[in-house]
C-alpha cells in the first residue's frame, strides 16, 4: 500500500505553514539533540504546540482522518489483531476491519519506519491509517489488552495438569509438581497484572459450586469474571498462602497475611485474607501500589477551604484529630498525606497500625499483633514513654485505646486516629458511647474530618440529565433550596469508562471543628445539644451537601449523591443500634 508521506521534513513544514517560527524550530532541534526524543514530542514538551494541534496539522497534510478513540465502539477481537508488544512499541491500534482492510490508528503518521514495520506485521491485509492522540492509545492498550484470555488459558492448562485431585496441594507444597507450580504462578501473575492495569484496589477469588468467580473492585465497584475451572481454586489459594507465609494445612479457620511483588514495574503490597466457605476458601486481596507513593493532601480532592482549616488543626501542638468514614472511604490516604506534611526532623512521630500500609522514612511504625498481646492499647502505652510529638493510632477499637489516646492528646501530644462512623457529628458521641468520659472527650478532641469517595462522571460521555420527580423532592428536602434552575449530568457509557458512565473517584469531605458550645454539650453528655451546636457552626457543611455541590458542578451524578445520602442514613441507623460495621 502507499503510505502517507510528508512533502518535506516536519520541522520545515511547520515553519513554512506558519505554525511555528524558525527560532522555535531551532530551539526545539537543539533540545532534541539533548533528549533524543522526536521533534514532535519535543515541540509538545516545550509548549510550542499542543498534541491536538500537531496531530490535526499532520492529518490535514497527509489527507488522513484525526479520530477520537473514546468516541469509537471498537471490537476487542479486532483491536487485538496486532500483538500487544508491537502495539505498545509502535503506538498503533487496529480500530476497524472491513474485509481485508484494517483501519489502524497511530500517534505519529510521519514515522515511516514504524509504518513499514506495521505493514509487515499485518500483511497481507491492506492498511488504512488514521491518527489519534498517544494518551488515548495508551489507555486503549490497557483497556483492550486485558489478561482475560491469558487467565482463561492458564486456568484450563492448570486444570488439565491438576485434574481436580485433592492431593494436588500436598504435592505442590512439597515441590513435587513443578509444571503445575509454574502454571499457577503464571495464572496469578496474569491476574495481578490485569488488576494493576485497570487500577483495581481489591481482588476477590470465590469458588462457587460449579464456577470460580474472580472479581476486581474498580472505582469502588466490583467487576466480575467467571472461570469454569472451579477445581483450580485450591491450587490458587495454596500458592497464595505460601506467598503470604500462612499455614497451608489449615483450611477450617480464617487467616491473614501479606506479601510484596513486582507487577508491570510497580511494587505492589498485597494484603491477603482467607475465609472458609461452603465450596472451599474465599480469598480477598487488597492491592497497595507502593510505587505510586503517598498522595499529598492536595491530591485527595479536599476543597481548599476545608484543607486550610484542616492544616490549621494539624499545626496544633496537642489534641486529637479524628478521620472517620467506612472502609474504603480514603481515611488512610488522608492520614498518610497528613503525616507526610508533619514529617519534619523536629517531630518525633510514632504510628500504631494494623496493618502498616505504607512505609515512611523517619517515622517509627509499629505493626499490631494481637496473637502475642501486642494490641493497640499495649503499644499505645509504650509509645507515650517514647517521647513522641505526634501519634497516629490506626483505629479506636475499644474503651482502653480511646482513653489512652485522649489522655495522650491531653498531655501534650498531637494524636491522629480513625473511627468507623457515618459522619463528623456522631464521631464525638461515639467516643463517649465507647466509655470515654465526656469531659475527657471535650478537653482532648479538636476536630473531626468525615469523608467518602464518590464516582466521577466520565468526561468523555458526559451528557445533561434532567432531575426525576422523586430525585427533585429528595434533593430539595436535603438542600432546602429550589433546584429547578440547576443543571445535572450523567455518563451514558463509552469505551473510555468501560460503559459504566463513571471514571475515577473524588473525595467528599466535612470538617467539624469543636468550639465552646460543642465542648459544653459533650461535658454534659447531651447529644441533642451537641448536634444542634454542630449544625450551627459556621464552618460545618454536611457530606451530602458537599456531594450535591459536585453534582451541580457536573463532577458527579445525582445517583451518586443519593447513594451517599442513603449510605449515611444506613450508617446512622447502625450507630444508633450500636452495630459494628
Amino acid at each position: 500500500m502507499v503510505q502517507p508521506k510528508l512533502r518535506m521534513r516536519l520541522g520545515d513544514l511547520l515553519v513554512s505553514e506558519g505554525v511555528i517560527s524558525e527560532e522555535q524550530l531551532m530551539s526545539a532541534l537543539s533540545r532534541q539533540k539533548q533528549t533524543g526524543r522526536k521533534l514532535g514530542a519535543t515541540l509538545i514538551d516545550t509548549g510550542v504546540i499542543t498534541e491536538v494541534q500537531l496531530l490535526e496539522f499532520l492529518a490535514r497534510q497527509l489527507n488522513i482522518a484525526f479520530v477520537d478513540l473514546n468516541q469509537l465502539n471498537i471490537d476487542a477481537n479486532v483491536a487485538t489483531k496486532l500483538n500487544e508488544v508491537h502495539a505498545r512499541r509502535l503506538r498503533a491500534l487496529v480500530i476497524h476491519q472491513d474485509g481485508d482492510v484494517y483501519t489502524v490508528a497511530v500517534s505519529d503518521p510521519a514515522d515511516l519506519t514504524g509504518l513499514d514495520t506495521l505493514s509487515g506485521l499485518l500483511s497481507p491485509f491492506e492498511i488504512k491509517y488514521v491518527v489519534a492522540r498517544e494518551s488515548q492509545l495508551v489507555e486503549a492498550f490497557d483497556r483492550y489488552y486485558r489478561r482475560t484470555r491469558e487467565i482463561e488459558g492458564f486456568a484450563q492448562e492448570l486444570e488439565e495438569e491438576y485434574g481436580g485431585e485433592d492431593d494436588f496441594s500436598i504435592g505442590l507444597a512439597a515441590g513435587d509438581d513443578q509444571s503445575s507450580e509454574t502454571t499457577v504462578v503464571k495464572l496469578l501473575q496474569s491476574l495481578f497484572e490485569d488488576a494493576v492495569q485497570v487500577g483495581a484496589s481489591d481482588i476477590h477469588i470465590e469458588p462457587d459450586e460449579k464456577v470460580l468467580r474472580i472479581r476486581q473492585r474498580v472505582d469502588g465497584v466490583l467487576q466480575e469474571s467467571v472461570l469454569n475451572e472451579v477445581s483450580i481454586a485450591a491450587a490458587m489459594v495454596l500458592r497464595l498462602k505460601l506467598m503470604s507465609g500462612l499455614d497451608i494445612s489449615e483450611k477450617r479457620l480464617p487467616q491473614d497475611g501479606r506479601f510484596n511483588m513486582k507487577v508491570r514495574g510497580h511494587s505492589v503490597d498485597v494484603r491477603l485474607s482467607t475465609m472458609p466457605i461452603q465450596n472451599g476458601e474465599s480469598v480477598v486481596m487488597r492491592l497497595l501500589d507502593q510505587s505510586a507513593g503517598v498522595l499529598a493532601l492536595e491530591q485527595t480532592g479536599m476543597p481548599s477551604d476545608i484543607m486550610e482549616r484542616f492544616r490549621r488543626q494539624l499545626k496544633r501542638p496537642h489534641g486529637m484529630i479524628v478521620v472517620t468514614g467506612p472502609t474504603g472511604s480514603g481515611k488512610t490516604t488522608t492520614l498518610y498525606g497528613s503525616l507526610t506534611e508533619l514529617n519534619q526532623p523536629g517531630n518525633k512521630i510514632i504510628t500504631v497500625e494494623d496493618p502498616v500500609e505504607y512505609r515512611l522514612p523517619r517515622i517509627n511504625q509499629v505493626q499490631v499483633n494481637s496473637k502475642i498481646g501486642l494490641d493497640f492499647s499495649t503499644v499505645l502505652r509504650t509509645t507515650l514513654r517514647q517521647d513522641p510529638d505526634i501519634l497516629l493510632v490506626g483505629e479506636m477499637r475499644d474503651q482502653e485505646t480511646v482513653e489512652i489516646g485522649l489522655r495522650g492528646a491531653l498531655t501534650g501530644h498531637l494524636v491522629l486516629t480513625t473511627l468507623h462512623t457515618n459522619d463528623a457529628i456522631t464521631s464525638a458521641l461515639r467516643l463517649i458511647d465507647m466509655g470515654a468520659a465526656g469531659y475527657l472527650v471535650a478537653s482532648s478532641l479538636r476536630a473531626v474530618l468525615a469523608q467518602r469517595l464518590v464516582r466521577k462522571v466520565c468526561d468523555n460521555c458526559k451528557t445533561p440529565r434532567a432531575l426525576q420527580a422523586d430525585e427533585k423532592v429528595w434533593l430539595e428536602h436535603l438542600s432546602e433550596q429550589n433546584l429547578s434552575q440547576e443543571s445535572f449530568v450523567h455518563g451514558k457509557g463509552c469505551q473510555s469508562c468501560n460503559f459504566t458512565g463513571y471514571r475515577g473517584r473524588i473525595g467528599v469531605f466535612e470538617l467539624l471543628e469543636l468550639d465552646e458550645p460543642m465542648m459544653e454539650a459533650l461535658r454534659k453528655g447531651d447529644p441533642d445539644a451537641f448536634s444542634k451546636a454542630s449544625h450551627g457552626s459556621p464552618g460545618y457543611r454536611p457530606l451530602a451537601m458537599a456531594a450535591l455541590d459536585y453534582a451541580k458542578q457536573g463532577v458527579t451524578s445525582v445517583s451518586e449523591v443519593l447513594r451517599l445520602v442513603e449510605e449515611v442514613d444506613i450508617y446512622s441507623k447502625l450507630n444508633d443500634a450500636g452495630v459494628e460495621h
